[in-house]
């Protein structure tokens, strides 16, 4: 089950039916199955405190993934800052609703084992993000054609 909360903020215009079989999708293409995952989404004050309170970190971060995998189930809590989505969004020259979907989907594929810190991981992140979001628009035009 995924679920969709806010604090601080409004929850963002998404279709979560949608969104979860997009996630549903993904998880199944590196053969994971989805258990609890749970978004809040929050603003950059609140991403702040959970940086600072949970991993000791300061400073703004677009997104903290907690992961309580269990072999091939995927559960998690992922903290989304909305602030820092929308100022990346103009920083990369994106619209806000792809940066966003990126930041969304970055969440799952680290419980899929995927990392960016290392040295070229951040590249082969980067590559899992995008033929993700080539699925969500794939699924999109799908269900444009059916309805």
């Amino acid at each position: 089950m995924i679920t969709y909360n806010a604090d601080g903020t409004k929850l963002p215009k998404i279709k979560k039916r949608a969104t979860t079989e997009w996630i549903k999708a993904v998880a199944e293409s590196y053969k994971r199955k989805v258990g609890e995952i749970g978004y809040m989404f929050v603003d950059d004050d609140k991403i702040l405190e959970v940086n600072n309170e949970y991993l000791g970190h300061d400073y703004y971060t677009d997104i903290i993934t907690f992961d309580y995998c269990e072999g091939d189930i995927l559960n998690g809590d992922i903290v989304i800052s909305l602030d820092t989505v929308r100022s990346n969004a103009k920083k990369f020259g994106k619209s806000y609703e792809e940066e966003l979907y990126r930041v969304i989907i970055h969440g799952i594929l680290h419980l899929c084992g995927i990392n960016d810190k290392g040295p070229g991981e951040r590249e082969i992140m980067e590559a899992n993000e995008n033929a993700a979001l080539r699925l969500l628009d794939e699924m999109r035009v799908g269900n444009e054609r059916k309805g």
